[in-house]
């Protein structure tokens, strides 16, 4: 018996909306009959469990897809519950009902809502198919033994008609008759394309033109206790698209605040340091198994964009197309506990394999680095991932900031460090021989982002962090053996070299950290560091950087210094020279000297005078 049926006063304009602005991608309405289909078998199975009456008992509970690029035609069937005469002209007759969401509150009300994971919850989906096909044909049987055979057709604009058929199997079949402009959808390996982005893991076979497509389980849904290391490895480079193996790996499952089903994975290789550009968010956002978003911005920090995996949460809110999330409050605290659990992951296998760690962390130390600067919610965490090598490490070896507060001197109330560009360059350096002869640990920094990173940083675990070149520094008495200048003539040497350099340094004083080197060059408090110095040098913005002058300090004891004292008295312009020189020098170990060929001039003019 045929039926045609008129849309509801408002469907038209409901249907226009849904075909033309619910959804930002065509590609999506694949996704939205798939997960149909899923819910269909899932209450058949429940079904099976309760029912001895059912048609077609032997149908086997898969979802098959047919591609027809001749006919311009996509099918997708399923051995699902089905529908009756009824059922179609309330599902599919009525924009936003849904039998999805009526089962499910079915199940909660007889205390079973548990028992089914059903994705469609909102009765739009369906109508997405309008988006492609300008007929829209479905054929089904339900359930049930008494049930008709039928086909349900539209062009999705005033009405549809039902129409009796003859041996439809149990479920539905849909069959697209797909747009002139939508004949990409009926080509396999766009469709194969398609479903293994949103659809690979429906708990159903699903079948594309005779051949199954979602063969990767979604392991983040089983017990850890059931899976290879293979099987990760495996799974990591479908969801990755990677080729590398993954360095570590998270599975975790929470019920509290927010239910979590998340399996994330650490690469081996940074494709940012190969020159490939800024890795792109790759974790998957899940709801049921269904992929909502494949690169979700806000989920984690931006920092943490090396990070692969998955993340299902079935309480995910959101909105009516299923393409993003309504409560963003939620979304953060999802996100909260994945970025905390992760953390704290690393933190622990930093400490029973540190050797792996430093491996791991030579690669990707620029990601942490980031993250202190910009997650000031994580930031503490993040520093315990932090590692440095120091003066009491061989090269190479590494500590963490933790160790170095574990092992700080009695009394010692910061942690101290120094930025260059090498362990060389700080060891023949000025700088850190007090530092050692006092016994206090000074930690190595290389990169020049890290006198940032410790800006930001600023504390850890209530010591704060300080470098060796601060102004402020005193370090007590020096036990470098010597004889040091009168206190007079030093006071005196001072005053001259301020006079002589007055364009370069703020003030001449003499120093108690220096050991075997003559001077050294201090930054003013308030003013830019070397190390951002030449940051902004790299950046090309030195030309509006302000002129600085240093605090220039003498070691009273080092014999060129005590020479210094009488050669300005006999040949002050060959004192000038040596002065200049010493200064240059010590600029040079600071990273402040901007004409390094004005030492060139001046050491000939030096082997001039000696020579003559």
């Amino acid at each position: 018996m045929s039926q045609t049926h008129e849309f509801q006063a408002e469907v038209k304009q409901v249907l226009d909306i849904v075909i033309h602005s619910l959804y930002t991608d065509r590609e999506i309405f694949i996704r939205e009959l798939v997960s149909n289909a899923s819910d269909a078998m899932e209450k058949m199975r429940l079904t099976q469990l309760t029912e001895k009456e059912v048609f077609d008992d032997t149908a086997a509970l898969e979802i098959s897809i047919t591609t027809d690029e001749a006919a311009r035609t996509l099918t997708i069937a399923d051995h699902g519950i089905g529908m009756t005469r009824a059922e179609l002209v309330e599902n599919l007759g009525t924009i936003a009902h849904s039998g999805s969401k009526a089962f499910a509150a079915a199940l909660k009300n007889a205390g079973k809502q548990n028992d089914a994971q059903l994705i469609g919850q909102f009765g739009v989906g369906f109508y997405s198919a309008f988006m492609v096909a300008d007929k829209v044909e479905v054929h089904t049987h339900s359930w049930r033994k008494e049930g008709e055979h039928l086909i349900w057709t539209s062009d999705g604009s005033t009405s549809y008609t039902i129409d009796d058929s003859s041996d439809q199997a149990r479920g539905c079949k849909i069959v697209l008759h797909l747009k002139e402009d939508a004949a990409e959808f009926a080509q396999k390996h766009r469709v194969k394309q398609i479903l293994e982005k949103y659809s690979n893991f429906v708990s159903f076979p699903v079948m594309l033109d005779g051949e199954r497509v979602n063969t990767v389980e979604a392991l983040w849904l089983k017990s850890k206790d059931g899976i290879t290391d293979e099987q990760y490895t495996e799974f990591y480079r479908f969801a990755a698209h990677a080729f590398d193996e993954p360095s570590y790996r998270l599975h975790f499952q929470a019920e509290s605040p927010i239910v979590i089903n998340a399996l994330l994975f650490t690469p081996t290789q940074n494709m940012e340091s190969f020159g490939m550009g800024q890795m792109e968010p790759n974790v998957g956002l899940y709801c049921k198994k269904v992929l909502i978003d494949p690169k979700p911005k806000k989920l984690l920090p931006e920092w943490m964009r090396f990070v692969r995996g998955v993340i299902d949460s079935e309480d995910l809110p959101l909105n009516i197309s299923r393409e993003s999330m309504q409560d963003s409050a939620l979304v953060k605290k999802l996100g909260d506990v994945v970025v905390k659990r992760l953390l704290k992951h690393l933190d622990k296998e930093a400490v029973e394999d540190p050797k792996k760690y430093n491996e791991f962390y030579s690669n990707f130390s620029r990601f942490f680095k980031e993250g202190i600067a910009t997650d000031y919610t994580n930031r503490d965490a993040i520093a315990k991932l932090l590692r440095f090598e120091s003066s009491m490490t061989e090269p190479g070896e590494t500590v963490s900031l933790s160790d170095y507060v574990k092992r700080m001197k009695e009394g010692q109330k910061e942690i101290y460090y120094q930025v260059a560009t090498s362990r060389s360059t700080i060891e023949s350096g000025p700088y850190v021989a007090a530092f050692k002869a006092k016994g206090y640990e000074v930690l190595y920094m290389f990169e020049h982002i890290d006198e940032y990173v410790i800006s930001s940083l600023n504390k850890f675990e209530d010591k704060d962090l300080k470098s060796v070149n601060a102004p402020d520094i005193d370090l007590g008495d020096s036990s470098e053996e010597g004889e040091a200048l009168a206190e007079a003539d030093a006071t005196s040497l001072c005053d001259w070299i301020k006079e002589h350099l007055s364009t370069q340094v703020e003030t001449v004083r003499t120093g108690k950290r220096l050991v075997g080197s003559p001077a050294l060059v201090l930054t003013p408090e308030g003013e830019m560091s070397p190390q951002m110095r030449q940051m902004m040098k790299a950046m090309g913005k030195d030309g509006s950087m302000p002129g600085s002058k240093v605090i220039f300090e003498i070691n009273p004891r080092h014999p060129l210094v005590r020479n210094l004292s009488g050669l300005r008295a006999k040949d002050p312009e060959t004192a000038g020279l040596i002065t200049e020189q010493i200064l240059d020098n010590a600029l040079l170990s600071a990273g402040l000297l901007d004409e390094p060929q004005r030492i060139i001039e001046r050491t000939q003019k030096l082997m001039e005078k000696l020579s003559a």
